[in-house]
């Protein structure tokens, strides 16, 4: 897919995703409509999907893919580093990144970026996985964090 593609694509999405999430103000139930719509339009997606922080624990939300980790070792791996950062990050190689927790060991890359309520507090991140090396750039981290935007903000 080439870089505009990927954008016109991004551009659907977040116009679907516009219509759908005027159903209801309810985060899991937006988290769980943006990981099936996002998981099923774009193809580099391996696993796509949330973890919630509550209680100073990342756990498992709403997501597409394959078994997840339910609980993530806290202050480790990218997810954590999306949270305590609040900042997106992306991984070129899960392998390089110190610490990364492998919750499916077929994932090779990840973008993951902090969703946020109107206050501006993480409460989630987004992860998206790929079975691919190198497949996430700045482009995904910009339309996930517009993507992110809506489960609190709509």
């Amino acid at each position: 897919m080439t870089p505009q593609q990927q954008q016109q694509r991004y551009e659907r999405i977040l116009a679907q995703l516009n219509d759908l999430l005027k159903a209801t103000d309810d985060p899991i139930s937006r988290m769980a409509t943006i990981s099936s719509l996002c998981y099923h339009k774009m193809g580099h997606f391996f696993w796509f999907g949330f973890y919630r922080l509550i209680d100073g624990q990342l756990l498992v939300g709403p997501y597409q893919g394959t078994i997840a980790c339910q609980n993530l070792q806290k202050d480790t791996g990218v997810c954590w580093a999306c949270a305590n950062q609040n900042e997106a990050v992306i991984v070129p190689d899960v392998e390089q990144f110190p610490g990364h927790i492998a919750c499916d060991s077929r994932s090779k890359s990840e973008v993951v970026v902090p969703v946020r309520n109107a206050a501006g507090e993480v409460m989630a991140v987004l992860d998206a996985d790929s079975d691919k090396l190198n497949t996430y750039d700045e482009t995904d981290s910009q339309y996930l964090q517009r993507i992110a935007a809506l489960v609190y903000n709509h």
